[in-house]
């Protein structure tokens, strides 16, 4: 409940002052199947076209046996092209997102980038810190797919996560008398882990910025690495790292037995698939490299299709671990190359993944731990892969415990195991028995009513599901007796607020219905009812805490139209994500 303390935001210094030479300084400031290709979802018309390859910059402080150069991040770099995550979807294990080939095979430069990646990634470092993360078999979720789901265990290594191979890999490349003066990353979860490992192990000190939220700490952290003369450890979008997450490829072509179909690899920056996908390509051509993102966080796929990079307008944090909003410059001209495409998948069946590793080893991934997996079952189900062998990698553990109520909530959604729905019936005795005789074997798991004065009520409730005939038969005894009904397993707005708020409808003059994206930090929202409050009268608020990086807050705000325009404005001088949903078909079927 970070986000709703009411205590006022006090300033903080942006760097603590170093405690101990070698402890690290934290940061507290605020298969593709042609004939089953379909058209992509667009809900706007995209311009597709190849941009330029442009080279990585180098600098004096780049590797000196690294023959791609290096790149250092002096400046913020040129504003690229700003787009919505709801502008490219398709359906869950659709493979989009293709790259068009911007280079001819034997093209010189390309080989020359390709043997220079693939010689790196086999001298690597990494095993100074790192170990080498076993590939096991899931035989439960292979029984039920038809497949042979190989799981990549970097989850396993020190600091749960692939990281700090390829920060380890950067680290342990400089010059002694750079590492001596130390290094500085800006990171929330992983990547900071892997620097403060690799730092500790190399005897150097380390300062760790820790993003509250605005990326523009990235470049302060910049400015305080000019400033005392450190080495920006990025974490994704360099040669050094990319080539120390590609030995997660090396791995995984020696560990596995017999033909590889696909490698599924989940993405945010780009660096771990650009990495394997560097090294497997050069030796295993035939293998496809397909990344994995949330659908509301799905920058490497907007990228891919726009043939440039763009910037996500908002980027969906529930998978906090790939929740970027742009990708490497580096690790996009890679992808371009070399991957095969993207698969995106919804926040349920990333729960429903966490679910079906415990089930298989015991163990709890993190969100975007679980990204490859259910891309890889998404994938086989819907392009009816059977017999292959498929390699997801199980990329952290790293998870906020507080997420772990989301998770349960939401795995059997996301195994079509569970489907919330809305049934209209009249207000008069023996309705509700009627409903239940009617709802027959199926097993009801959340009911929710209240009477109001209405002549008709509205009850939110969900089933268990066999299959998707049982849930159809059931809803057309309903519409038979003339209870119409809706099904809102797809609506996030009802499985994160409604469900909690339903309890009789009120209609409310001139109400605007908005979803914030609250900072998870005190003063938060102190912060947020000074620009709206007195001006207008709060109507409604609903805080659900998912263990997210930012709170997710429905919040009703009475306004007049005359007064929209000022409205937005200080909405968006308010500086949190937000979207107006006044509109939304099921906020008004639940609660007006």
């Amino acid at each position: 409940m970070e986000a709703l303390r009411l205590k006022p935001p006090q300033g903080q210094p942006l760097l603590r002052p170093n405690r101990s030479k070698f402890a690290p300084q934290i940061l507290t400031r605020p298969h593709y199947d042609p004939n089953k290709a379909i058209k992509p979802f667009l809900n706007a018309t995209l311009s597709k076209h190849v941009a330029e390859i442009r080279p990585m910059p180098t600098s004096s402080s780049s590797s000196c046996d690294n023959p791609l150069g290096s790149s250092t991040i002096s400046s913020p770099p040129s504003p690229a092209k700003k787009v919505s995550a709801n502008s490219l979807q398709y359906p869950s294990g659709y493979l989009g997102a293709v790259p068009e080939r911007t280079f001819k095979d034997g093209d010189n430069e390309s080989i020359e980038n390709a043997m220079g990646y693939l010689t790196n990634i086999l001298s690597s470092k990494v095993y100074d810190v790192a170990i080498e993360s076993p590939l096991q078999l899931a035989p439960k979720l292979s029984e039920r797919l038809g497949v042979k789901i190989w799981l990549k265990r970097e989850d396993l290594q020190p600091v749960f996560s692939f990281k700090l191979r390829g920060a380890y890999n950067m680290m342990a490349k400089l010059p002694k008398e750079q590492l001596q003066r130390g290094v500085i990353c800006s990171s929330a979860g992983n990547h900071a882990q892997g620097v403060a490992l690799a730092a500790k192990r190399l005897g150097c000190d380390a300062v760790i910025a820790m993003p509250v939220t605005t990326p523009e700490i990235k470049w302060q952290s910049v400015e305080r690495a000019k400033e005392e003369a450190r080495t920006f450890i990025p974490p994704f979008d360099h040669p050094d790292v990319i080539m120390g997450q590609g030995t997660v490829g090396m791995e995984i072509v020696r560990q596995m037995q017999g033909p590889l179909h696909a490698i599924f690899v989940p993405v945010g920056g780009g660096g771990l698939i650009a990495g394997i996908a560097a090294y497997v390509k050069r030796v295993n051509p035939e293998v496809k490299i397909i990344g994995v993102e949330p659908s509301d966080a799905n920058a490497m796929a907007l990228s891919l299709h726009h043939g440039e990079r763009v910037t996500l307008d908002q980027v969906g944090g529930f998978a906090d671990g790939v929740a970027v909003k742009e990708v490497g410059e580096e690790t996009f001209r890679l992808c371009r190359e070399l991957v095969d495409g993207v698969v995106l998948v919804s926040r349920d069946a990333i729960c429903a993944s966490i679910k079906d590793m415990f089930e298989e080893k015991r163990s709890i991934l993190e969100p975007a731990g679980a990204l490859a997996l259910a891309g890889a079952e998404a994938y086989c189900k819907y392009y009816g892969v059977k017999g292959a062998n498929v390699v997801a990698i199980t990329s952290g553990a790293n998870m906020n415990f507080d997420k772990l109520r989301v998770v349960t909530e939401l795995a059997n959604v996301g195994r079509q195991q569970e489907a919330v729905l809305a049934t209209v019936m009249p207000e008069v005795p023996g309705s509700f028995k009627h409903f239940c005789e009617l709802v027959g074997p199926m097993d009801i798991t959340e009911f929710k009513y209240r009477s109001n004065s209405e002549k008709d009520a509205v009850v939110l409730y969900s089933v268990g599901l066999h299959t998707a005939s049982e849930l159809e038969a059931m809803k057309q005894r309903m519409e038979s007796s003339q209870l119409k009904t809706y099904n809102l397993t797809a609506s996030d707005l009802v499985k994160d607020h409604l469900r909690y708020l339903i309890g009789g409808k009120i209609n409310v003059p001139n109400e605007v219905l908005c979803r914030f994206v609250f900072p998870e930090r005190p003063g938060a929202l102190m912060k947020f009812l000074d620009s709206f409050s007195p001006r207008w009268n709060i109507s409604l608020f609903h805080y659900r805490g998912q263990g997210e990086t930012g709170a997710n807050v429905l919040v009703g705000v009475q306004v007049q139209q005359s007064e929209m325009d000022e409205f937005r404005n200080c909405a968006n001088h308010l500086g949190y994500d937000y979207v107006v949903v006044t509109d939304d078909n099921d906020f008004h079927l639940l609660m007006h």
